[in-house]
């Protein structure tokens, strides 16, 4: 038998005891507040990291707000992206390339010059990240649309019953009785080439005869200057109408702002506006208006598009926002008014 063997050992419970006789004795009450500080830390940790992930969903979703307005009101984010991607991997020049494709593309340039960051963080995001974050991207682009098109409903008909004292008066929350149902927002939505004066062509309108036919290929009286189109030059007074410079107030700054405007779009600097309304002559903040938000600093065509086609939809007697309204596509209608701007005729 080897010496080792020899060697008595102790029992289990003698060796628990030793480790206890070695324990410097501390109060429970001492331990008990060590273990909640701990849980405390543990705690802080987690509520930071959450609230890190709340500001930057508010974030993602207060820059969504912008696409809609600023970028594209029909485009989706994932259609901008893939048409950027499909060209990167193209290797040669594509001759194919179609309008829609090109309206992706210059949808995507606009994007990413409306959110710098855009293009950065997408190639350097996670795949969960970049999903959680093009979630809350889409949130806040539904969100702003919606917002805007309730703000107009009600507006629109206070002010048209304002200007033109209609008998009725436009209804602020039916409207069914809007569109050509109703003689003041029928004449608004008048196309320049037809005269609603003209009880024949007010009977064609309503039948929806032919060559009577409300289309987004004219252009509606609300979009002139003193709502009277000159026949023989249908560019002027275009995209000057007193309910347009309204319309892009109220949603841009505010409702009150609107009040302001006593005579047609030509003398409106929305801009100028907008930084004065930072702050109130006594130097105090004031909240924070759509066009801060989503840093516009300037009215682009695709600002002036949006704002015409929440217009016609306020006027309008479709009670759900849809892209094609019978034999109006809204689609085509902003893609018009954009290319007046960005691809003037001749």
């Amino acid at each position: 038998m080897s010496q080792v063997d020899d060697i008595p050992q102790p029992e289990a419970s003698s060796q628990t005891s030793m480790a206890s006789s070695m324990a410097v004795p501390t109060s429970d009450s001492a331990r008990q507040r060590r273990k909640i500080a701990e849980l405390e830390e543990k705690l802080q940790v987690f509520e930071s990291g959450h609230a890190v992930k709340q500001r930057e969903t508010n974030y993602f979703m207060s820059q969504g707000q912008a696409i809609r307005r600023i970028v594209a009101l029909f485009d989706s984010i994932e259609d901008m992206i893939a048409e950027n991607d499909r060209r990167c991997d193209l290797e040669s020049d594509d001759d194919n390339i179609t309008l829609v494709q090109d309206c992706l593309q210059f949808s995507y340039i606009i994007l990413n010059n409306t959110l710098p960051w855009f293009h950065r963080k997408v190639s350097d995001m996670e795949y969960n990240d970049y999903m959680h974050m093009l979630k809350k991207l889409r949130h806040g682009v539904d969100s702003a649309r919606g917002d805007d098109t309730l703000k107009l409903k009600t507006l629109i008909p206070d002010w048209v019953n304002h200007e033109w004292r209609p008998d009725p008066p436009v209804n602020l929350e039916d409207k069914h009785c809007r569109g050509f149902a109703h003689d003041t927002c029928g004449r608004l939505l008048c196309p320049t080439e037809l005269d609603w004066n003209d009880p024949t062509i007010r009977a064609g309108i309503w039948d929806c005869a032919d060559g009577y036919v409300m289309t987004e290929m004219s252009w509606p009286v609300f979009l002139y200057a003193g709502y009277t189109a000159d026949q023989n030059n249908l560019e002027e007074g275009l995209f000057k109408s007193k309910l347009l410079v309204q319309a892009f107030k109220a949603i841009f700054t505010s409702p009150s702002s609107a009040k302001d405007i006593s005579s047609n779009g030509d003398g409106a600097n929305i801009i100028e506006n907008n930084r004065r309304a930072k702050k109130d002559p006594l130097g105090k903040k004031v909240k924070t208006h759509v066009a801060q938000i989503i840093k516009m600093n300037k009215v682009s065509a695709h600002l002036i598009a949006y704002v015409l086609c929440q217009l016609q939809f306020a006027l309008s007697s479709v009670t759900s926002w849809r892209s094609i309204d019978d034999d109006f596509d809204y689609t085509q209608f902003w893609f018009n008014i954009v290319d007046f701007f960005e691809r003037p005729p001749g």
